[in-house]
């Protein structure tokens, strides 16, 4: 009895997929519909296994395919789930079907300019120098780190009784938090320390 209560839940076929397409694909043919591709952004893309990029690769040759997006920080490193390496982790076969935007590091100003957006999304009021310093140890460490630094030196500029975050607040919690590369570094030269 309980089983007749639950929803039957049915996985959609190949067959179904196939009729599905040759229904959509003879309504644009006929001037009823029209195909709009939609995007597909895969973020951390070097993360997917082999199986993965199979069905991307397969996936991609379909007319009703979208528009796919990858984007890695990876250089020669490995395929999961072989033991090939290959340039960001893609397969070499799927790699030579993309188009590869080279990117530049973020320059002082720009830097600036995407922390002072941050600021102002987050509705922390800072002033020019904070965010010149807070570019500076960007610089020095990332984009990611400086961001993250902004809601504690925020916390601790209404502990001191201001709403404006100033350079002393940025100081401070710079002593207080590592970037991933002080950490690694610091666990590194202190591992003896450490119970393996």
């Amino acid at each position: 009895m309980g089983q007749m209560m639950k929803p039957r839940k049915t996985e959609i076929t190949e067959k179904l997929r196939q009729e599905i397409n040759k229904v959509v694909n003879r309504y644009i043919d006929e001037g009823i519909a029209e195909l709009v591709p939609g995007v597909l952004f895969i973020d951390e893309v070097h993360m997917l296994d082999i199986e993965c990029f199979s069905y991307l690769n397969r996936a991609l040759e379909s007319s009703l395919s979208p528009i796919v997006i990858l984007a890695t920080n990876r250089g020669i490193c490995t395929v999961r789930g072989t033991d090939m390496t290959s340039p960001h982790g893609i397969p070499v076969d799927l790699l030579d079907r993309l188009v590869i935007v080279r990117t530049q590091i973020y320059g002082p100003i720009e830097m600036i300019q995407i922390l002072a957006i941050r600021a102002q999304v987050e509705e922390i009021e800072i002033d020019e120098d904070s965010l010149a310093f807070l570019g500076e140890v960007g610089q020095q460490t990332s984009l990611r780190h400086a961001i993250q630094l902004l809601s504690p030196a925020s916390v601790v500029a209404k502990a001191n009784g201001r709403e404006k975050i100033c350079k002393a607040d940025l100081e401070e919690v710079c002593g207080l938090y590592l970037d991933a590369k002080s950490s690694a570094r610091l666990l590194q030269d202190q591992q003896g320390s450490y119970i393996t």
